[in-house]
């Protein structure tokens, strides 16, 4: 199992694998079991945003344990969320924000392990 934080400019949190793209985002959840998910929305002019991930979640049923939206998009954020808290499957947690220091700790230690 790996932890995913998409996001193309913010450095990646230690103990996630850093996705710089949709695209590469996607590739991830296909081929591995993800535990965490933080999405950013805005991914680059012009690119496929983290909304393009949410659906494709959705569409093939490929939910994380947890979700977390850290980006700064407020009308991405809530696009991202209302699509998630709709379809998402009971037991997955959906937090409408960034993960907290205690959560990022918690993880880097896990992976330290």
């Amino acid at each position: 199992m790996i932890h995913v934080y998409l996001d193309d400019m913010r450095l990646c949190p230690k103990g996630f694998v850093a996705a710089r793209s949709a695209e590469e985002c996607i590739l991830l959840i296909e081929e591995c079991e993800i535990g965490v998910l933080s999405l950013d929305f805005d991914l680059g002019w012009g690119q496929p945003d983290g909304l393009q991930v949410v659906h494709y979640i959705i569409a093939k049923g490929r939910y994380p344990q947890e979700i977390f939206l850290h980006t700064s998009s407020l009308s991405g954020k809530k696009a991202m969320y209302q699509l998630l808290y709709q379809n998402k499957p009971e037991g997955v947690q959906l937090v409408n924000g960034p993960m907290l220091h205690e959560t990022l700790q918690k993880i880097y230690n896990t992976v330290q392990e």
